[in-house]
C-alpha cells in the first residue's frame, strides 16, 4: 500500500511538472519581440512593400528596340526565288515616350509604395493591439482563476464536511444545499474563466508564433503603474495627435495624392509617342545601299485615353470624400474612446487601495469567524456570494481600464500615456 501511494504521488508530480514545463513565462516586451520575428501576417504583408519596389523598377524600364528586316521572296526579272544577294534590308526602331509618361508612371509607382508602407504600419498597430489585448486579458483571467480556486478549495472542504454531518443528521440537508449552490456557482465561474484563458492562449500563440502556453510575467507594481497612467492632454489634443499619426487616416490622405498622380499619368497617355529608327535597303530605294532615318507618330485625331482620364478624376473626388469621412470617424472614435477610458478610470479610482485590502481582510475574518461559530451559515453564504461577484468585478474593472487605454493607443498611434 505504501509503494502504491508513493507511485501515485510521484505520478502527480510528473503531471504537475509537465504542466509547468508547458508554460512559458513572458513579459509583454518578450511577446512583442516574438510577434515581430514570427507573426506570419506581418511577414506576408512585408512582401507588399517588396512588390511595390518591383513595380517602381518596372516603371523605369523602356520598351525594347524593334529590329526588323526583309529579303526578296521572288525576283520577277531574273525569275528567281529568294534572290537574297540582290534585295534585302533592315530597320531598327525605338519608341520614345512623350508628354512625361515615364516620369508620371514612376511617380505613381512610388506613391503606391508609400500606400503599401502605410498599410503595413496600420497592420502592425492592429496586430500589436490584439497582442496587448490578449496578454492583459490572460493576465486578469489568471488572477480570477487563482481567486476562484482559492474559494473553491475552502468551499469544497466545507461542503464535504457538511455532507458527512448531514448523513449523520447533525445538520440539515437545506444547509448542505446552500453550500452546494455556492460551489456550483464557483465551478461555473471557473468554467467560463478557463474558456476565456484558452481563447487568449490561442490568440497569443497565433500572434507570437509560440506553441507553448504563455504565462504573463507582470508584477503587481507594474500592473498598478499601468492602471495609474493617464494620457497627455484632453480629447481635443488626442484628436489632433490622431490626425497626425493614425496610419489608416494617413493612408486615405495619401490616396488622394495617389489618385492625382494616376490622373496625371492618364492625361499624359493622350500625348502621341514617337517611333524613331534607322533603316538600310540594299536595292529597293532611290540609291543603292540606302540608309534612311525613320520617324513615326500617331495622328492625334481624338484623345484615345479620355475615358480613363475621366475615371481618374472621379477617383480623386471619391478619395477626397472618403478622407473626409475617415477624419470624422477617427475624431468621433477618439472622443468616445477617451470618454470610455475616463469613466472606467474614475470608477476604478473611487475604489481605494484600503477598500481592496479591507475586502480581503473581511474575507479572511469571515472564514475565521465561521470556523469559530461566530457567524451562522446564512450570513456566511450571503457574504461568499457577494465576495465572489465583487472579486470578479474588480478584476474586470482593472482589465477594462487597460483595454480602453489600449484602444486609445491604437487610434492615436503615438505615446500618450505617462
Amino acid at each position: 500500500m505504501k509503494i502504491e501511494k508513493i507511485n501515485r504521488i510521484a505520478g502527480l508530480f510528473v503531471v504537475i511538472s509537465s504542466f509547468m514545463a508547458a508554460q512559458r513565462p513572458m513579459s509583454l516586451s518578450d511577446c512583442e519581440e516574438a510577434f515581430r520575428n514570427n507573426n506570419l501576417q506581418v511577414l506576408a504583408e512585408q512582401y507588399n512593400i517588396n512588390i511595390a519596389d518591383a513595380d517602381i523598377l518596372q516603371s523605369k524600364i523602356w520598351e525594347l528596340p524593334q529590329l526588323s528586316g526583309q529579303i526578296n521572296a521572288y525576283n520577277p526579272e531574273g525569275k528567281k526565288a529568294f534572290d537574297v544577294g540582290h534585295a534585302k534590308g533592315a530597320q531598327v526602331t525605338q519608341l520614345i515616350y512623350m508628354g512625361g509618361k515615364k516620369k508620371n508612371e514612376i511617380a505613381f509607382a512610388k506613391s503606391n509604395k508609400e500606400l503599401a508602407q502605410l498599410q503595413f504600419s496600420q497592420l502592425l498597430v492592429d496586430l500589436r493591439t490584439q497582442l496587448h489585448t490578449a496578454y492583459f486579458n490572460l493576465y486578469y483571467e489568471n488572477l480570477k482563476l487563482d481567486n476562484t480556486n482559492k474559494q473553491l478549495r475552502y468551499m469544497n472542504d466545507l461542503l464535504n464536511a457538511y455532507r458527512i454531518q448531514s448523513a449523520k443528521g447533525n445538520v440539515s440537508l437545506k444547509d448542505e444545499v446552500r453550500l452546494q449552490s455556492i460551489v456550483i456557482q464557483l465551478n461555473n465561474d471557473k468554467l467560463g474563466i478557463n474558456k476565456n484563458i484558452l481563447e487568449q492562449q490561442r490568440n497569443l500563440k497565433v500572434l507570437t508564433g509560440i506553441t507553448e502556453d504563455i504565462e504573463p510575467r507582470l508584477s503587481d507594481n507594474e500592473a498598478k503603474e499601468l492602471l495609474a497612467s493617464q494620457p497627455f492632454g484632453d480629447d481635443e489634443e488626442l484628436k489632433r495627435k490622431a490626425l497626425e499619426n493614425n496610419a489608416d487616416y494617413q493612408y486615405y490622405l495619401k490616396l488622394i495624392d495617389n489618385s492625382k498622380l494616376y490622373a496625371q499619368w492618364q492625361k499624359s497617355l493622350n500625348v502621341p509617342d514617337l517611333n524613331v529608327g534607322a533603316g538600310w535597303d540594299q536595292n529597293g530605294g532611290t540609291f543603292k545601299n540606302e540608309v534612311n532615318l525613320m520617324v513615326g507618330i500617331p495622328l492625334p485625331l481624338w484623345k484615345a485615353n479620355q475615358g480613363n482620364v475621366e475615371k481618374a478624376n472621379y477617383s480623386i473626388q471619391q478619395n477626397q470624400k472618403n478622407a473626409e469621412y475617415q477624419k470624422l470617424s477617427l475624431e468621433t472614435q477618439v472622443e468616445a474612446a477617451f470618454k470610455t477610458w475616463k469613466n472606467q478610470y474614475d470608477q476604478l479610482m473611487e475604489i481605494k487601495t484600503t477598500d481592496l485590502d479591507n475586502l480581503d481582510l473581511v474575507y479572511n475574518g469571515m472564514l475565521k469567524n465561521f470556523r469559530n461559530g461566530n457567524v451562522n451559515l446564512i450570513e456566511f453564504v450571503d457574504f461568499m456570494e457577494s465576495y465572489r461577484q465583487t472579486a470578479l468585478q474588480i478584476y474586470d474593472m482593472k482589465n477594462e481600464v487597460i483595454q480602453s487605454a489600449e484602444e486609445l493607443n491604437q487610434l492615436v498611434q503615438t505615446k500618450i500615456f505617462y
